[in-house]
């Protein structure tokens, strides 16, 4: 697997971080502030574009795409998997647009049922089949495993945090 297949999977959600980082610092945020700067940005970058660039890769150059799975070639599923990436990464950079926590709340939990069941799926498919092509056991699979799990967490302090300082939103 070459440096670039084990590190696209966490391109953008380290791309957020810079950004999110970056915003912090020159806007001076801190607590519930600085948590919700963070969270924006990798809903928006780390989901958003990285489902964004996940469906282009499914629509169109879907057989490396299902080689590099380990699925067959020429399936029509590649589309519907595609557009479902496309379709929630759009959704994930409106997060952008609707600051209320409540859409960010819909967002990370439809995305992370989806990506933490597809996590779930690479693991059988390596158990079962034996698939340990690189995007089916590799880094794909522990970002869709765990990448969801660290978003909840980021969602939860957030709201922690924000009781704590009396927000109410």
């Amino acid at each position: 697997m070459s440096i670039i297949g084990l590190i696209w999977p966490f391109f953008f959600p380290l791309v957020a971080a810079v950004i999110a980082g970056i915003h912090i610092r020159m806007k001076n945020h801190h607590g519930s502030q600085a948590i919700e700067v963070f969270l924006m940005w990798q809903i928006a970058i780390g989901l958003g574009l990285g489902y964004l660039y996940a469906g282009m890769g499914h629509l169109f150059v879907a057989d490396r795409v299902a080689e590099s799975i380990g699925w067959p070639t020429g399936s029509p599923f590649q589309r519907e998997v595609g557009m479902w990436d496309a379709a929630m990464g759009i959704v994930a950079l409106l997060c952008l647009k609707f600051r209320d926590t409540g859409f960010w709340t819909a967002t990370i939990l439809g995305i992370g049922l989806f990506s933490v069941a597809a996590g779930l799926g690479h693991v059988y498919e390596m158990a079962v089949h034996g698939d340990f092509s690189p995007n089916n056991a590799g880094p794909v699979m522990y970002m869709d495993l765990f990448y969801p799990v660290f978003l909840v967490v980021l969602l939860w302090l957030l709201h922690r945090k924000r009781s704590e300082e009396g927000i109410s939103r």
